[in-house]
């Protein structure tokens, strides 16, 4: 009775969500041929007229689309004065980012389709629930509601390892791809047919006719100036390959807007790689552009690479609908003897929970001592923003750790216009300037600490699929601790002094993109 309710009221909000969508169609329908003929009595029938009142309409007939759909009203006010503003780029952004149709449509299918093929078949083996009376009542919050969010266990049968940097990191990869024996599944956002990315491309393809199953997936986007040439070298040697996203009009559609940021690496189901570096010689500090590349990663064993895994294959099926349930993918892995523990987050737009998102937010709002952040992009939405303001004025130590160069002028411009109010509530703000800082972690009270591919940006928390590590009482939380320490011996404390300096059209910039923050 309960799964047949179910279906029933699944059926229900489909129906009432075609018919919203069907009465929005017909409105806009209305409006334009209403239009279009008084068009023609008052102004006449030259082209311009006709072409200047259909464009209007369909501005006001997409803003308001955009005010009925109650999204996020930072988004929608962005949204409507982008396309009052600016008509023909804000028309053009619409069709490309805007749309949440395509995400209605594909993303509840994956969500439907990861539940009953992969969820209720591969986690079963998994322990949902742990007994966690040794971690503090507000611990234990934090991950009953972790749980709950991203519907992945924590392992305490796990161990972690932070990779620092590119070097660190890359030498780890290399060497266990080798070892290699059964398969190798790789999923990264960015991929260079550079000198790393081609060391890698040579041991996959070693590996693949040496017979083990070879996976590798990119984003279309992310990876758009990868090589057809390169690619077919992979699938000559028997490497299976798919694009996330991959159209033919790329340009032109809005899967352009929901991106695979995920980098994961799983090898023979028995260790993972997951954090914040793709494949490229920038990651290695080879770029004039950027110098020393700083970025954290993380290697993993035991019990919570099966998570790893299942993510995995759930992007794997979804792109190439190909079903892996074979048991040597899923067959029981060798517990670790970690300290504290382990869990693989996945996020997505495949789920409304806003998973990192409402991660981020208890783990701020949870903390006694300290909140530590580092991250490339800072774009918070308002429940964000407060709880850091609120943190520090709380007297918690409270620090953002941020690159002094920008490798994208956007985000970087639309960051800075949220210190004013950082500052003056109490939050330390530091200036990485030994290069750039690409790291992205979140540390709390020394003890808790979030790794991986998840920016504190609205992007990430909305539209990019990420995966995250949440880790708690183990030697990676210290580990990263140290290193943030010896990054501040790097940076410059940002001061109100600064900010009051800059000139007006510098803070113009700055205020205009934040205007644009919610899209970018």
């Amino acid at each position: 009775m309960k799964k047949k309710a179910a279906v029933i009221f699944q059926c229900n909000v489909k129906a009432r969500e075609y018919m919203r969508r069907g009465l929005q169609v017909i409105l806009i329908g209305a409006i334009l041929i209403a239009f279009y003929y008084f068009g023609f009595g008052v102004f006449g029938k030259t082209a311009g007229t006709i072409v200047s009142i259909f464009s209007t309409l369909t501005v006001i007939s997409l803003g308001f689309i955009i005010f009925m759909e109650n999204r996020n009203p930072s988004t929608t006010i962005s949204w409507i004065l982008l396309l009052a503003l600016m008509p023909v780029v804000g028309l053009i952004f619409y069709f490309l980012f805007g749309q949440n149709y395509f995400k209605k449509r594909k993303f509840d299918k994956k969500a439907e389709q990861d539940f009953k093929t992969f969820d209720r078949y591969a986690m079963r083996s998994i322990r949902m629930h742990q007994d966690l009376s040794h971690f503090s009542p507000s611990q234990q919050q934090l991950l009953h509601l972790s749980q709950r969010l991203a519907r992945t266990p924590i392992s305490f049968a796990s161990h972690s390892k932070v990779l620092t940097n590119g070097k660190e990191t890359f030498s780890t990869l290399l060497q266990e791809l080798e070892k290699a024996k059964h398969h190798i599944h790789m999923e990264y956002y960015i991929y260079r047919a550079d000198d790393i990315g081609t060391r890698i491309q040579q041991i996959l393809i070693e590996k693949a006719r040496e017979g083990l199953k070879v996976r590798f997936m990119y984003d279309a986007w992310g990876s758009m100036q990868l090589p057809k040439s390169f690619l077919q070298s992979m699938i000559d040697a028997g490497i299976q390959v798919t694009a996330y996203g991959s159209s033919k009009t790329l340009f032109f559609s809005s899967r352009v807007n929901y991106r695979n940021h995920r980098k994961i690496v799983v090898i023979d189901g028995t260790i993972g790689f997951i954090g914040g570096l793709n494949v490229g010689d920038e990651y290695l500090s080879r770029s004039a552009a950027y110098g020393f590349w700083r970025d954290t990663h993380m290697v993993v064993k035991g019990e919570a690479v099966r998570t790893l895994q299942i993510i995995f294959l759930r992007d794997w099926h979804y792109m190439t609908n190909e079903k892996i349930l074979e048991a040597e993918y899923f067959s029981p892995v060798q517990e670790e003897q970690g300290t504290g523990g382990v869990q693989i987050i996945p996020s997505g737009p495949d789920n409304d929970r806003r998973v990192l998102k409402n991660i981020f937010f208890s783990m701020i709002t949870s903390a006694q001592k300290s909140v530590w952040l580092a991250t490339p992009y800072f774009i918070p939405d308002e429940d964000i923003l407060t709880s850091l303001r609120v943190a520090a004025m709380s007297g918690l130590d409270v620090r953002i750790l941020f690159p002094a160069k920008p490798d994208k002028w956007l985000p970087f411009l639309a960051s800075h216009s949220y210190f004013p109010t950082l500052l003056e509530a109490g939050v330390k703000i530091y200036e990485y300037e030994k290069g750039f800082l690409h790291s992205k972690l979140l540390i709390v009270d020394g003890e808790i600490a979030t790794i991986g591919t998840a920016n504190m940006d609205m992007r990430s928390f909305h539209l990019n699929f990420e995966v995250n590590a949440l880790l708690i009482h183990t030697e990676s939380v210290q580990r990263m601790v140290s290193d943030f320490e010896r990054d501040l011996k790097y940076t410059k404390l940002v001061s109100k002094d600064h900010l009051n300096d800059k000139r007006i059209y510098e803070r113009f910039l700055e205020s205009l993109a934040r205007l644009l923050s919610p899209l970018l």
